[in-house]
């Protein structure tokens, strides 16, 4: 059975796009710390990120830091979190999402899918993808 990840990346359910090649996608979760927090995750479904390959877990680092870039200028945040818990979807991913404290990583406050604005999710997803477009890595969604 597909992942929820597996859903979006094919298009079955909708996703907030924000990168995609043929090995990484990067979208925004449906419940964030913060708007413009992603999801940085295999194309491929594996469960563990330590099941990853070595070349895929390396493409998706490398988005991942990209999208952290792009997170710490379109919402003008002193760091870009990261973080792989792994426990909610079997198919691994990285969030990253902009923090200027610790305080920002307690998963327990996220903003719960039916409490996000849909249109500063847009907007999130918009500010993202125009840096991700003009970046220096050259990544475009």
């Amino acid at each position: 059975m597909s992942s929820v990840f597996t859903k979006i990346i094919n298009g079955e359910l909708p996703g907030r796009f924000i990168y995609r090649d043929d090995t990484v996608a990067a979208f925004l979760t449906i419940e964030p710390l913060a708007y413009g927090h992603t999801l940085i995750v295999p194309v491929e479904e594996v469960d563990k990120w330590t099941d990853l390959a070595p070349k895929v877990w390396c493409e998706v680092n490398e988005v991942a830091q990209s999208i952290g870039r792009a997170v710490m200028e379109a919402f003008d945040a002193e760091r870009a979190g990261y973080v792989i818990a792994g426990f909610d979807v079997p198919h691994a991913h990285i969030h990253v999402f902009p923090t200027n404290t610790m305080a920002d990583y307690d998963f327990s406050k996220v903003i719960k899918a039916d409490e996000t604005d849909p249109a500063l999710m847009d907007e999130a997803a918009e500010k993202l993808r125009a840096i991700m477009d003009t970046n220096e890595a050259g990544y475009a969604y």
